[in-house]
């Protein structure tokens, strides 16, 4: 049982690295495989830890879909820019899989706001700052992740 703990754990743990990138729930998944590892006795992590690591899990969860609409409102944008995006982002997933959904969020935006009837400078600005937030909920995702392979290295070492 030990074993498949250890394995889940870190399927769970790689997984939700890449799911910091791609539309997955990357640091639930992270945090999911930092459970199993706990669980298993491979590894035993502090209650202030896990409480630590969930908590700040569940924020960003959170998070993460509100700073590409803040962002988005921020260079102002419509919420047009903001279904465009999203739209953009799914679609740029399958078109183009390493890139575009860099490309497809951006793009995506800014045909949202076009549509919209937003002017092209306009509809520019919204594109950036849509991009500028979905580029800043990645980094948060992904520093979150590191962090917690890091604490389930730590413990192997």
């Amino acid at each position: 049982m030990d074993i498949l703990l250890l394995i889940a754990g870190v399927a769970c743990l790689l997984t939700g690295l890449a799911g910091a990138v791609l539309p997955l729930p990357g640091p639930p998944l992270s945090f999911a495989g930092l459970i199993f590892l706990h669980m298993s006795s491979y590894a035993e992590f502090s209650n202030t830890v896990l409480i630590s690591l969930g908590f700040i899990t569940a924020v960003i969860a959170v998070l993460d879909y509100y700073i590409p609409i803040w962002g988005t409102k921020k260079f102002g944008g419509t919420k047009y820019g903001a279904i465009g995006a999203t739209l953009g982002l799914l679609v740029g997933f399958f078109v183009i899989p390493a890139i575009g959904i860099f490309i497809g969020t951006f793009l995506g935006a800014f045909i949202g706001e076009l549509i919209g009837g937003t002017q092209t400078k306009s509809a520019l600005k919204s594109a950036f700052g849509s991009f500028v937030g979905f580029i800043t909920g990645i980094v948060m995702k992904v520093i979150l992740c590191l962090v917690m392979i890091g604490f389930a290295v730590a413990e192997f070492i």
